[in-house]
């Protein structure tokens, strides 16, 4: 090869699997030189176990092969400053690709705007304002490639276009899980949130579940698939009863899913009666019936207290399947819950007990009436009664009916119009429990990692945009939840980890610079390094961080 010119340089090759789910990289130190006219390359080595440090190195001694003397001044020639925080946006960033929001909210400066919004109420929930401030330490612009900056406005309008657009993008999300088959099992069910300010337009006083005297509310409807997966969120009036939120969800199934055959499962306080009769043909309902219910059908011998076992029993009256079952860990909390209740009663008959006794003209009817009202508020007043004798009360408790009233306890039933050919009682009963799933969805959504409150809006679009956003936030939360599972790890303390992990700018004297994500330490989360894996040890280009000269 006398008098030919070779070159050497590093090529990096990525390539991707024919299921699109695997990556591959490689990098390679090759050679090119001319031969009879033409141009050929031929592989000297194979660096792709070398760490990105020792790829840099062998580049770098290359860029300056005819004047290594270039290398030894070249710490004074080098700068380092911290960048802005990227671990978290990126995971949430490519979480949010997965399942299919990108896509659906779109590529636009709204969709992206948007997506910006259910990352920030990941991070950190708070106002607009506090989520323009995020984006000045999470680099936002950079992963979400925002193109422009934008302000505490420019979110308060978003919300208004993402109401407008509810109904595509809960489209979009939907065909994107269900692009093979339609769902056989919705699971429905509503929270509250209560509100600090007046003037919401959903906003009004009603049962409120978080225990909030004097609040006015939102009420919020999480309709989910067979899995738990959110399909679709609407807001309701403050005082709207359950049940009055069902028949648009049925609708949504028939008409926006174009749905056919589908079974709602419920809670006892949300399929009724009414709403029963109010299904389309081909739609079915899965729901528990209330304790004054149970016992009506005890008195009219349609099922018996002898067949509620550990295992799951069947009965069947004018087409309504009861599936009936005893939860042994329910029948002992309702135990030890009564027992409780009974020893922290007994202190109260002592003290009329002494107030009878200092105070000659007090009243003994008086103080048994006292004390027959407060057994009477913990519901013991079945087998537990009050004596008097002698100006002194006493607590008498009656065995047998204590036994009586203890048989019910950690009974349920679950009534549904499914044939037994379209599922059995172990199904019928399996899938009612999945409502767990939509309970789950609350627990995130109310107190906790991800809370629909703070609301700081209150016009009737901005509302539903945030709701929206809480719900396309919980679908991320969710998958990291499984994800991360198997590592023993809490979102939340995941998404900690995650924000610690910052681009650094590396400054070259008078050749320009360009950002670089560090290699994570050993203890970082495996997600983290999973996601910057792929990327080149010249910068993150593919998420918008390209190297400047």
């Amino acid at each position: 090869m006398d008098g030919i010119i070779v070159v050497m340089h590093v090529v990096e090759n990525k390539s991707t699997s024919k299921t699109g789910k695997k990556i591959y990289q490689s990098t390679l130190l090759r050679e090119s030189y001319r031969e009879n006219g033409k141009v050929k390359k031929r592989t000297v080595a194979n660096l792709s176990r070398c760490t990105p440090q020792e790829i840099y190195a062998i580049k770098l001694a290359l860029k300056h092969k005819n004047d290594l003397s270039v290398l030894g001044s070249l710490k004074e020639s080098v700068d380092l400053q911290e960048g802005l925080s990227v671990g978290a946006v990126w995971t949430l960033y490519q979480s949010a690709r997965e399942l299919g929001i990108i896509k659906a909210l779109g590529n636009n400066f709204k969709g992206k705007l948007a997506l910006w919004q259910v990352i920030a109420r990941i991070i950190d929930q708070g106002s607009g304002l506090s989520s323009v401030r995020l984006a000045q330490t999470h680099a936002a612009g950079d992963v979400l490639d925002l193109g422009r900056g934008f302000d505490e406005n420019d979110l308060y309008q978003n919300l208004a276009w993402l109401a407008d657009n509810q109904v595509g993008i809960e489209n979009k999300l939907f065909q994107f899980r269900q692009s093979k088959s339609k769902p056989q099992l919705f699971l429905y069910d509503v929270t509250s949130s209560y509100l600090e300010g007046q003037k919401n337009y959903f906003g009004a006083y009603g049962y409120n579940r978080d225990r909030k005297r004097g609040k006015k509310q939102i009420i919020i409807g999480l309709l989910c698939d067979e899995f738990g997966d959110p399909v679709s969120v609407e807001v309701f009036d403050g005082n709207t009863q359950d049940p009055k939120t069902f028949a648009s969800q049925i609708a949504r199934a028939a008409q926006r899913f174009c749905c056919e055959s589908v079974t709602f499962a419920g809670d006892r306080g949300m399929i009724k009666s009414a709403q029963i009769k109010e299904l389309p043909e081909g739609f079915h309902y899965i729901t528990a019936i209330t304790k004054p219910q149970i016992e009506s059908l005890i008195k009219q011998k349609v099922i018996q207290l002898g067949l509620f076992d550990e295992n799951v029993c069947e009965a069947e009256n004018n087409g309504v399947r009861y599936i009936l079952r005893k939860n042994p860990v329910r029948t002992e909390e309702t135990a030890q819950t009564r027992l409780s209740r009974q020893q922290s009663i007994k202190k109260f008959p002592e003290k009329k007990n002494l107030c009878l006794e200092q105070h000659p003209r007090a009243k003994v009817e008086i103080a048994v009436r006292d004390v027959k009202k407060k057994i009477e508020s913990l519901k013991l007043d079945k087998w537990l009664q009050v004596m008097a004798g002698d100006r002194t009360l006493s607590l008498q408790p009656d065995d047998a009916a204590l036994k009586e009233a203890s048989l019910p306890d950690g009974c349920y039933v679950i009534k549904t119009n499914l044939s037994r050919q379209s599922a059995d009682k172990q199904t019928v009963h399996d899938r009612y429990k999945d409502l767990a799933a939509v309970e789950k969805a609350f627990r995130y959504c109310r107190p906790g990692l991800l809370e629909v409150r703070p609301i700081f809006v209150r016009t009737e679009k901005n509302t539903q945009g945030h709701v929206l956003v809480v719900m396309l936030a919980y679908m991320i939360i969710r998958k990291l939840a499984q994800a991360w599972n198997k590592f023993d790890l809490e979102v939340e303390e995941g998404i900690d980890q995650l924000s610690t992990l910052c681009s650094m700018e590396v400054i070259v004297k008078d050749q320009g610079s360009c950002l670089r994500i560090p290699r994570p330490r050993e203890k970082k989360i495996p997600s983290i390094i999973e996601s910057i894996r792929y990327q080149n040890a010249g910068g993150l280009t593919s998420s918008g961080f390209p190297c400047s000269h």
